[in-house]
């Protein structure tokens, strides 16, 4: 059968033998090869493994679904060339398919053969595939033809290793029925080996294996596949075994929103804080851009590890990670020696991933002498009894803070609208306002300068609103209206917690906004929250994105929220002569956005001389 008529058919069999070709290590294939063994149960199993190892995986299969790292040094010697000491390290995992052939080989009663010689080292063949995901949209059949249309690069090393492994294939039982489970990569030049009779390769090298229990924490850095995708594939394949199971379970976006949410659950318990709707639908585009940056379908745990860390802050990327890294059938205590392997022991070309973590703890942390402590209540309810409620006011350093980032926002927004009326076209006599660069090196085959010419927006920003939370479960009942206190200072409406629930001083709360509205000039603000004519609004970010509309004095308002306003505000603001630029809120810095949410409550103007001793 030529290639061209086989690859049209998709039949890998050849006399008794089915090959069965795999992507080493994932969970796609494990799935397919054990379907396929429980069906047809062939009475022997052959597998692209080396013959030296086949007493270690026995012992290594037996403390599944303990995970365990065969390793052994890289030559018998235990040097390489240069005098230095090498080992290599093989993990066995449950999501391998060279792991399932051997342990439903196992199940079925069917004879293992071990197909690789010990003559020489496996040679280094291009390890890239495609994302083994499209197994499950495509099928294995089409998946494995479109790998082999075009074929790697044949060494001799290849072709002598498929000649040792065709070898020993050819030496099983001529009346038994084979399935051979090999490497895609190897998988054409072992079938053009078995069609002539191989001699036996040389003699082997003596290795000695040894097995050692990797440490729990270090999982998610030495298998392919992360621990929590291997843990849901060992329920399913006990499901398997007792006639049940849904494989839609082991979908892979299914799996990974399922660990987000669970870490997300853990986040909160740790920190206290909730991620809005707005931070897990960007989490959902970045990881999906990652995976499209690496050629995959479906991101990889380091790519959700990163998203967690750049979309919300360190303490959710590292409930991320060790979310992933969860595997509760491993122990650190074992009958064999516990070791912490990194991801550079065992891989080549690793990631490293950094991760702060901040979370309060008992203990202090040591600090310079000299440093004087927060003041603390004599007693309980000592401030609370000092706070009259007849007047307040703002904290002055926290008003300059939220003025800066309020100007900044005003440039961020008129940036962003400047971006998108930019127009590029070729260069033919003028280079109008810069070359853009972008787009020059995208053209560069076309031999073609690219320029840009940007639209100047005529008008300017006269009021803010900044959105943090839009308040559907009525959190933050605290509605108040700030007038400036001098030319600089905007006039703010706002709505937060209640700051005198949480009292840090005398005459002194701590409260967090939800939602904000700053407006220049000054002392023209009449109390938003009580004002009739903003009834129309639905809900407090509405109510202020109206008063924006009504109070500024210039052409452009900025609407910094999760979710754009409802059409009928831009029907609003065309009327009053007014234009809404919408900025989604994920867009800005979330460590910044975090730390503006903070807002204290004085009690009258006297507490801002003592304000700084209380405050952190």
């Amino acid at each position: 059968m030529s290639l061209e008529t086989e690859l049209k058919s998709g039949d890998l069999r050849r006399g008794n033998i089915h090959y069965f070709p795999v992507v080493p290590g994932k969970l796609e294939f494990a799935l397919e090869l054990r379907k396929l063994l429980l069906a047809s149960r062939p009475q022997v199993v052959a597998v692209e493994l080396p013959g030296f190892l086949e007493r270690a995986y026995q012992r290594a299969l037996a403390r599944l679904p303990e995970i365990t790292v065969i390793w052994y040094h890289e030559s018998p010697t235990g040097k390489d060339q240069d005098g230095d000491e090498r080992a290599i390290y093989v993990p066995v995992e449950p999501c391998d398919p060279f792991v399932e052939a051997l342990r439903t080989a196992a199940e079925i009663g069917a004879q293992i053969l071990f197909l690789e010689p010990a003559s020489a080292e496996r040679p280094h063949l291009p390890d890239t595939y495609p994302d083994t995901y499209a197994v499950r949209r495509i099928g294995r059949d089409p998946y494995i033809e479109a790998y082999r249309v075009y074929p790697q690069t044949r060494t001799e090393e290849v072709t002598a290793h498929a000649s040792a492994m065709a070898w020993k294939l050819q030496g099983a039982d001529p009346g038994a029925s084979v399935v051979a489970v090999v490497a895609l990569n190897m998988l054409d030049p072992l079938l053009d080996a078995m069609e002539v009779p191989q001699p036996a390769p040389e003699g082997g090298q003596r290795y000695e294996p040894e097995l050692v229990n990797p440490h729990p924490d270090c999982l998610s850095e030495i298998t392919i596949e992360y621990p929590y995708l291997q843990e849901r594939y060992e329920f399913f394949r006990l499901g398997m075994s007792f006639g049940s199971g849904d494989d839609n379970v082991l979908d892979r976006p299914r799996v990974q929103w399922e660990l987000m949410r669970e870490a997300e659950s853990k986040y909160t318990q740790s920190t206290g804080e909730k991620l809005a709707h707005w931070q897990r639908r960007m989490i959902g585009r970045y990881t999906r851009n990652l995976a499209h940056i690496s050629g995959e379908l479906v991101a990889s745990v380091y790519d959700l590890a990163v998203a967690a860390r750049s979309v919300a802050d360190d303490n959710f990327g590292w409930e991320v990670w060790q979310m992933a890294n969860r595997y509760l059938a491993q122990q650190e205590k074992s009958d064999l020696e516990t070791v912490r392997l990194s991801a550079s022991a065992i891989w080549i070309n690793t990631k490293r991933l950094r991760i702060r973590r901040r979370l309060p703890r008992a203990k202090q942390r040591l600090k310079p002498t000299g440093l004087k402590p927060r003041k603390k209540e004599k007693v309980p309810g000592e401030w609370a009894r000092q706070t009259t409620g007849e007047a307040i006011c703002s904290y002055p350093p926290e008003d300059l803070v939220i003025e800066e980032y309020g100007r900044f926002v005003k440039h961020r927004a008129k940036a962003l609208l400047s971006e998108e009326r930019v127009r590029v076209e070729p260069f033919t006599t003028s280079i109008l306002d810069g070359i853009d660069i972008r787009e020059t090196i995208r053209n560069w085959h076309r031999r073609k300068i690219f320029v840009r010419q940007a639209d100047r927006l005529a008008g300017e920003v006269g009021a803010v609103v900044i959105i943090f939370d839009e308040d559907h479960e009525d959190r933050y009942t605290y509605l108040t209206t700030w007038l400036g206190e001098h030319q600089n200072e905007s006039d703010m409406a706002y709505y937060s917690t209640h700051p005198f629930d949480n009292i840090v001083g005398p005459g002194i709360g701590r409260a967090e906004y939800g939602g904000l509205l700053m407006t220049l000039p000054p002392r023209r603000m009449y109390d938003v929250w009580s004002d009739p004519d903003y009834d129309f609004a639905e809900s407090k970010p509405e109510r202020l994105l109206m008063a924006a509309l009504d109070y500024s004095v210039q052409r452009f308002v900025v609407y910094v929220a999760a979710k754009p306003p409802r059409s009928i505000f831009r029907s609003i603001a065309a009327h009053l002569n007014r234009k809404i630029l919408y900025v989604p809120i994920g867009q800005l810095s979330p460590t910044k956005v975090k730390k503006l949410r903070v807002v204290h409550v004085l009690d009258s103007y006297a507490r801002r001389a003592e304000a700084k001793e209380y405050i952190w």
